[in-house]
Order: C-alpha cells, then structure tokens, then sequence
C-alpha cells in the first residue's frame, strides 16, 4: 500500500502534537497549539467523540479546553487524568463526563394544533440529548445534556534546562508513577498522585527523546540524543543496549536511538518484550535506512533486526496486546509492522503533509469493537498539519483449517497414486 489520500477524521486550528484514546469512555484526546508567540494560532486540548456511521468512522468536538500560551507537547493517561507536558512543566488536568438538567425556555402556550409544527432543536456543541425537550399535553421535559468538564490540579517543573522543555513522560501500569525526562538529560520520578518527587538523576548528556516503564515497574529505559539507550533500575543503571553488535558495518554513532516501548506478547504472559527505533544521526542524499529491534525484555538481548525503510521515523506507538506497531515519519507518512516479524503490513506515503507527531492504537474494548469492526487493527496519527488521520488495517487473508487439511489429505492420496502408477506394484 503506497501513497494514497487518506480522509481527515479530525481537523484542528492549531499544530497536533500528540494523541491518546481513553479506554473506559473511548474519547479521544488529542492536544497542541501554536506556542507562546501571540500569532493567532491557540493552544489547547480537545475532545473528539468517534461514531460508526454506516461503516464509516466519523469525529465530532465534544469539548475544548483551553490551555493559555502553553502547548501540549507530550501528553500520558491515567485513568481520568491527563498529564500534559508543557514547556518545561507537567500539568495535571481532569476531566469527566457530566450530566446536566437544561430546561428550556418557557414560552407562551402553543396554540391547538400547532405543537406539532416546531422545527427541531439544535443541539449545544460539546454535547449529546439523552432526552428531548417538548410540550406534551401542557408538560414540559427537561434535556439531560452531557459534557465534559475539565479541571486543572496541579503543576510541576520537570525540565530545568534553558530551552526548558519537557520532552516525555509515561504513567506505571499500576498508576502509582509518573516518570518524565526533559531537555535536561534528567529522569525524574513522581509519586503519583500527590507528584511528591521520588527521583531526580542525570541519565543522559543532552536531551532525552523517550522513555518507557516495564509492566512490573522494576526497569526504565531511556533514549537519548548521545547515541545511548539505557535500562535502569530506580536511578542505578543496569545496561546499555547495543542493537548495532550483531552489524560490524554500522559504527556506534551513524544512527541514534528515536523511540522505545515495552510490549506484551499475546498469548504468553510471561514473555515481554521491548521494541527500539533507530534512525540515521545525518542526513544524506541517499539516506541510510532506519532500523527496529525487537528484545527480551527480560535479559535485554537482541532479539531480531529489521530496516524500516528510508524515511527517518519520528515516532512509535504499540497496539493493546502488542501485536502491532505503528511507525511515523518525518515526511508525513504512515505505517503498521506486525512485531512477531517486524514485517511491514500497511503503509500510506505522506499520508500527512508533514512530520507526524504522534500514533495511537484504538484499544480493544467492548466499546470500541464498532469502531475496529472487520479490522486487525485502527490506529489515529496526528501531525503538525493540524490533522487527526484513521488508519485501518484490513484483515489478513487466511484459509480454514478444514481447507489446509483437505489440501492435505488430496495431496498425500495424489502422491500415493503417482507412485502407484510410476512403480507398479509399489503398494
């Protein structure tokens, strides 16, 4: 699947820089802005509600939140709380879906006759009816209007370099963590939710680029712009990762580590894995292509190596059940790797007129199953073109097991017969 128009699901008036899919409610939150300069351009957090509309996926703005003169850059989850980088800080925001009682406005009695005369009402942006609002037989009802209200709790510092910039963050499995890395080299590790400081170490020279926590809590690892991708344990580091060791070819410093993410593997709750990007330190005419290591994440050993084309990859995202992984780049394209593999299943070239910013899966809930319908997989990117995309990954073509047996059998009674015929008296 090469370059292809993909439809917009979304359209912001201001750059996207990340993207996340709250699991219980299916919202899908998606944030950015156009900086501190005063241009215009806003910055904010918006709520997008998604809907199957005859097989087609649809977007509506269920609420806006705006966030002043500071954009969302980096953005995690837990449960209903967002936790937002923003510039040099994490702020913590909530939000829930409430439910309000609106009566509308009472008017002179409708004459007989004519009550069935009023055009429809016109629902509030940011809302939905549960309940419409009508004159029956002299009663009036009131609408239950649900909306989304959000609320600021608290803010902290997490990057004290002068370009002040917190560059990622990510929650524990359990939600007791919070664990951010800025522009400073540094790794700082909250408790969360009182985001008491339990950490503070220097883990790289220069930025760090991503960081992810294991589901058991016991390893970080941490990506770095000095080449260097490290496994910790609290602030005592445990090893360095070596992805180029089985490629005498490659020197330590042609490719720099871009992403890191921890994944399950389906069906075997024991194994763990851990996926890497890497991509080219310098541009070239012909570049170099960029490279993804799956290891154990358990010994941290290389596990396999695959080049994932030539396009420098700006960002990762991992699929529920660690199946699937999905790849941006820095000119706008997109694409979906199965990590048992690293075989590429879907891609679309420049599905975004520039660098895509961020990835996210649809999670496999009840909820959504409408929305992944027939699909392996749905998966939404954001980018700086202010678009929100929805990238499906059709089922793979697969024969019954039946029709593999059948094959079988017909191909081991074909062989009997020709060797029949070949050598008489062979049975």
């Amino acid at each position: 699947m090469g370059r292809q128009k993909t439809p917009d699901l979304y359209r912001a008036p201001f750059p996207l820089y990340t993207v996340r899919v709250h699991r219980d409610t299916g919202l899908v939150i998606t944030a950015g802005g156009g900086g501190a300069v005063k241009t215009g351009i806003k910055n904010g957090v918006h709520f997008l509600r998604l809907e199957c509309v005859e097989g087609q996926v649809t977007a509506s703005l269920a609420h806006s939140f705006d966030t002043d003169t500071h954009p969302t850059m980096n953005m995690e989850l837990g449960a209903d709380v967002i936790a937002a980088g923003q510039d040099a800080n994490c702020c913590l925001l909530r939000f829930k879906e409430v439910t309000s009682k609106e009566e509308p406005n009472k008017e002179a009695p409708a004459k007989k006759g004519a009550a069935n005369n009023q055009g429809p009402r016109r629902r509030k942006p940011g809302g939905s009816h549960s309940g419409a609002a009508e004159s029956n037989g002299g009663k009036i009802l009131k609408n239950n209007t649900t909306r989304i209200a959000v609320e600021k709790l608290q803010e902290v510092q997490t990057d004290f370099s002068t370009e002040g910039l917190q560059k990622a963050l990510r929650f524990s499995s359990d939600l007791s963590l919070l664990v951010t890395g800025g522009a400073d080299g540094h790794i700082r590790v909250w408790e969360y939710p009182t985001m008491t400081k339990k950490l503070d170490f220097k883990a790289h020279e220069g930025e760090i680029e991503d960081l992810d926590i294991s589901p058991n809590k016991k390893e970080l690892v941490t990506v770095g712009r000095d080449f260097t991708c490290y496994v910790w344990k609290n602030d005592q580091l445990v090893t360095g990762l070596h992805w180029n060791e089985n490629f005498p070819g490659i020197p330590d410093k042609m490719y720099r580590y871009q992403a890191c993410r921890f994944g399950r593997v389906e069906d075997n709750k024991e194994a763990l894995r851990l996926y890497t990007i890497q991509v080219p330190n310098k541009r070239d005419r012909k570049p170099p292509p960029c490279y993804i290591t799956k290891w154990d994440g358990r010994t941290f050993l290389p596990l396999l190596t695959q080049p994932c084309g030539n396009e420098v990859i700006s960002c990762l995202a991992i699929s529920d059940y660690g199946t699937f992984l999905g790849l941006g780049t820095v000119t706008g394209s997109v694409a979906i790797y199965i990590s048992f593999s690293l075989q590429r299943l879907y891609y679309v070239k420049e599905a975004h007129g520039i660098v895509v910013t961020d990835l996210a899966f649809i999670p496999e809930t009840k909820s959504s199953r409408q929305l992944i319908g027939e699909n392996e997989a749905v998966m939404l990117s954001v980018a700086v073109d202010s678009r929100c995309k929805l990238h499906s990954l059709p089922n793979r073509r697969s024969f019954p097991v039946w029709f593999v047996l059948l094959i079988c059998a017909l191909m081991i009674v074909a062989s009997v017969l020709f060797l029949q015929y070949a050598f008489p008296g062979f049975i």
